[in-house]
């Protein structure tokens, strides 16, 4: 199945039709599938949002039915386990929400209303990261590498494609990868099972936070490579140097424009400074394609 028709059979019946009714070439193009309360259900292709044909405007039961179908629970227990403000479905794709929040002693408790949800459709592509992989490994040796690009760019796509090949081995020796997947977005488990292809000697961890993820793959897998998505806490800093400096070659991903972007943000000073990663690759998405520069990080 399609990743986007795989995508719409989360939603109800109604807002499925609509969805299955887009033209091939818009649902191959599709990134996001958006439900907002009182107005009309939408879809993110590129920059553009286009509405759902013959939906009529997303209702409150719309709103629950989709996080019904897409837990296989109850509304009200599913609502429970999404603090962070969404969840990874089968597939690998991810529901925002958004809502009344109840807060007890600081902290997210539940969301008691929707208001909003947002499905993120999952695709792979595999090859994309093949021109990169070679550019990087052409001595043979796996560099430690950080992809650089805003939210919705393509990082995760690259980042999964690279595992694969660092685990299959391409231009260089295949290596063991773990990969500390936080957020289920980049393997996609289910049942124990990826459901995207990371390479045949990638080890999983899933759902766990990537700075004790990271340290549990290194004591627990013997890795030659660790990998996660989105570096956002210096916890996360901190397991990443305290990796290297035991030998293991890093792949992450983070958010900015630009390497001197990256350099203009507190929070990756430590990492440029310490010199854990030898290259760094921005992408550059644009209407026809996305393309990658290659870049050594010099402190």
């Amino acid at each position: 199945m399609e990743p986007f028709d795989q995508a719409a059979m989360l939603l109800p019946p109604g807002l499925r039709r609509g969805a299955q009714a887009l033209p091939a070439l818009v649902r191959r193009r599709v990134e996001e599938i958006r439900l907002r309360g009182g107005r009309p259900p939408t879809v993110v292709v590129g920059d553009d949002e286009l509405p759902l044909p013959d939906c009529g405007t997303v209702t409150p039961r719309d709103l629950a039915l989709t996080v019904e179908i897409a837990t296989g629970a109850s509304a009200h227990a599913a609502l429970e386990r999404v603090r962070q403000g969404y969840f990874t479905v089968r597939g690998g794709h991810r529901l925002g929400l958004c809502g009344a929040v109840t807060v007890e002693e600081g902290q997210v408790k539940n969301l008691r209303e929707l208001s909003s949800l947002n499905l993120r459709v999952a695709r792979a592509i595999p090859g994309c990261g093949e021109q990169v992989f070679a550019r990087l490994t052409q001595g043979g040796e796996m560099p430690s590498v950080l992809l650089l690009a805003p939210p919705g760019q393509g990082k995760t796509t690259l980042l999964r494609d690279l595992i694969r090949l660092i685990s299959n081995g391409a231009s260089a020796p295949p290596r063991r990868v773990g990969l500390a997947d936080e957020r289920g977005e980049v393997a996609a488990l289910w049942e124990g099972l990826p459901q995207f292809d990371v390479g045949e000697r990638t080890d999983v961890l899933e759902g766990c936070p990537k700075a004790q993820g990271l340290m549990m793959l290194l004591r627990g897998m013997g890795p030659q490579v660790l990998a996660c998505d989105e570096i956002t806490l210096p916890a996360d800093c901190a397991a990443l140097e305290q990796c290297a400096n035991c030998g293991v070659k890093l792949l992450a991903t983070a958010h900015a424009d630009s390497v001197a972007d990256l350099r203009k943000k507190p929070l990756y000073h430590a990492l440029l400074e310490r010199g854990l990663f030898d290259w760094a690759v921005t992408i550059d998405r644009r209407r026809l394609g996305s393309y990658y520069h290659v870049e050594a990080l010099l402190c």
